[in-house]
């Protein structure tokens, strides 16, 4: 398939749309990743409807913003290449149905948690939280070992298999590997968030955490080279990076073990960014791996749209993006500090509310 790539060059808009859109998954990972792992943790670190609400707030005034990229991502897909867009759907339709509903559960239960004192209506929504969380971080681990190891599709592009094909050791493997991965990423962002006991807590999970999420990216990553090599479609993955994504979960357990738990975070951000970016350095040039026959597999070239539409949409991008990135800097600066007890903002429409303006400016009159 490099073939197809050296045929037309690497540099051309459908290359860099293809990594614009790895920058966008990457984004979404790290990001969401923490709060996939805040959200799987609740009923483990938080010991009360106290603690869980403390924990949940951690996340409150970021939480919607990250699962922007997600949004972008797919927007992009769609715009940039429809063929590849199509054939997710064909295929992922029902994973990719079950990802949106456990996303839209997770939002409810944290808007909704808080709606009532009742310690059980918190306790049930602290359980939904959970789930919601684990579901699509286990099921964005599935989608993306099928897509990287292959999947059934026809020459037309079209998805020939059932939901069994998409449930193969590999991919049940990748899933596990996301999950576990997202768990530790979040139990050291609540070890940067959090005081007393609850950081503690946060810190002794994260150590817990470190060598089975170090493991399974091992074996995740040795799975997927040997994948790739059987196949003898190694993409342009140069061996440093996956090499790095291996060595830093043991890195960050290291870290987290000696109580440096901000190396220990960027260490998890750094492996999940290397693995993203080895999964689609192993795909480019294809978008998906037809199982069915090499031949089949949708490529950059075969399912991008016209170089006009790829030009209008690189421009909004180079005029947008930093306003965006912008924007959501300020966000994690404005709600960088650690959050001490149940009396701080959970979001930044709560921080709004709470304030003068919010209250109609009565305070400041007083």
């Amino acid at each position: 398939m490099l073939l197809a790539a050296s045929t037309h060059g690497y540099w051309n808009l459908q290359t860099l749309w293809f990594f614009l859109i790895a920058v966008l998954w990457i984004g979404y990972f790290v990001l969401e990743g923490f709060d996939f792992g805040v959200g799987m943790l609740l009923p483990f670190v938080g010991r009360n409807a106290e603690e869980r609400g403390t924990l949940i707030r951690t996340i409150g005034p970021v939480w919607d913003g990250n699962e922007v990229w997600l949004l972008v991502a797919g927007g992009a897909t769609f715009a940039a290449f429809p063929g590849w867009y199509a054939t997710l759907f064909s295929g992922f339709y029902l994973a990719l149905f079950l990802v949106l509903v456990g996303l839209i559960v997770r939002g409810v239960a944290i808007e909704y948690r808080n709606k009532q004192t009742d310690v059980r209506w918190r306790g049930r929504w602290d359980l939904t939280l959970a789930v919601s969380s684990a579901v699509p971080a286990l099921l964005w681990g599935v989608a993306w070992a099928d897509i990287v190891k292959g999947v059934p599709i026809d020459a037309q592009g079209n998805y020939t298999g059932n939901l069994l094909d998409l449930l193969g050791p590999y991919a049940l493997f990748g899933g596990v590997t996301w999950l576990v991965l997202f768990a530790f990423h979040g139990a050291l962002f609540l070890g940067l968030r959090t005081t007393g006991e609850l950081q503690q807590r946060a810190q002794r999970t994260a150590t817990r955490l470190a060598l089975p999420s170090a493991l399974l990216v091992l074996g995740y990553l040795a799975w997927t080279y040997a994948n790739a090599a059987s196949a003898h479609e190694k993409g342009l993955v140069p061996g440093i990076i996956p090499i790095a994504a291996i060595c830093l979960p043991f890195v960050a357990g290291a870290f987290a073990r000696s109580g440096r738990l901000m190396a220990a975070f960027v260490s998890t951000a750094v492996s999940i960014l290397l693995i993203t970016l080895t999964l689609f350095l192993n795909l480019y040039p294809r978008v998906i791996v037809s199982s069915t026959s090499n031949a089949y597999s949708p490529t950059i070239f075969t399912t991008s749209s016209s170089h006009y539409t790829l030009t209008v949409m690189t421009i909004v991008a180079v005029v947008f993006t930093p306003l965006v990135l912008l924007y959501q800097s300020w966000t994690y600066w404005v709600f960088r500090g650690r959050i001490t007890g149940s009396g701080g903002p959970s979001s930044p429409a709560d921080m709004l509310d709470r304030s003068p303006l919010g209250r109609g400016g009565t305070e400041a009159g007083a």
